[in-house]
């Protein structure tokens, strides 16, 4: 499959006339393909680019276009569209925001406060848990269960990491809802889940292009323990965590897997 990664947006530079230039970079995971083109404003639509998408590709267009950036999504959407590619959003562009960022070009993206999980999604009990990173695979791999979310570079043995490193992650006991939340956070497609301190601490999933959400809230000392334990071993495995939604404690069933990684 041919993937590639693209981002097209205005940049801080101007043409001679003082008119605003959008810049569009296309590159594949390992930049060894590369491919960079400008127009101005009045010329920035879906029909620009899929010209030059055209033009990038020569012969063979991609399968799939990557973006990470909310406000290129719809552009490329449309003129992947007219070309009958697929086009992906997803903040896991790390070979385009190296570039963007080789040319000082900002790529931070502004964030919505997280809203709270939807009531009907509330699970029955949650908890914090963690798994050697050799039996991730082992354990999850070939589990039927309905929803697994294991990409390839985000194993445990693709990052480099020892066998016995325990993996942090954080269980939900969905109980009868267990199928409605898995599906739910399968569509909001989960990023990483991180805990976050305040006057109430929290645990914040980011998902999607720039979605947050509070899954839990809590004032226990003994939790707020245990999540900055969780963080800890988030340093430690390179950002991976794990996610898993189950109906209860028996270990029988799973309902959902994801392994996820913090992601700027």
């Amino acid at each position: 499959m041919r993937i590639w990664q693209a981002d097209f947006y205005r940049r801080p530079q101007k043409d001679a006339t003082g008119e605003v230039l959008w810049e569009l970079l296309i590159c594949d995971a390992t930049r060894s393909f590369e491919y960079e083109a400008t127009c101005p404003q009045r010329e920035a639509n879906s029909t620009w680019v899929a010209s030059q998408l055209r033009q990038a590709a020569l012969k063979q267009l991609p399968d799939v276009i990557q973006v990470f950036r909310p406000q290129s999504l719809s552009l490329m959407e449309q003129a992947g569209r007219s070309l009958s590619i697929s086009v992906e959003p997803t903040r896991r562009t790390l070979a385009l925001k190296q570039w963007l960022q080789a040319k000082n070009y900002p790529i931070s993206l502004d964030k919505p406060p997280p809203l709270p999980l939807p009531e009907s999604l509330w699970g029955e009990e949650w908890r914090f848990a963690t798994l050697p990173a050799g039996d991730i695979e082992e354990v999850f791999g070939d589990r039927p269960m309905p929803i697994l979310q294991m990409p390839e570079f985000l194993l445990p043995i693709n990052l480099g990491l020892a066998s016995t490193l325990p993996v942090p992650g954080v269980i939900i006991y969905g109980g009868r809802l267990s199928m409605h939340l898995a599906r739910w956070l399968q569509q909001a497609r989960p990023v990483a889940l991180n805990y976050v301190a305040g006057e109430l601490d929290g645990l914040v999933l980011e998902a999607g292009l720039v979605d947050r959400w509070v899954v839990a809230t809590f004032a226990d000392q003994e939790v707020t323990a245990a999540a900055q334990v969780y963080e800890q071993r988030k340093q430690q495995s390179q950002g991976l965590h794990f996610l898993l939604v189950q109906p209860d404690n028996s270990g029988m069933t799973y309902t959902g897997f994801w392994l996820l990684q913090v992601e700027d």
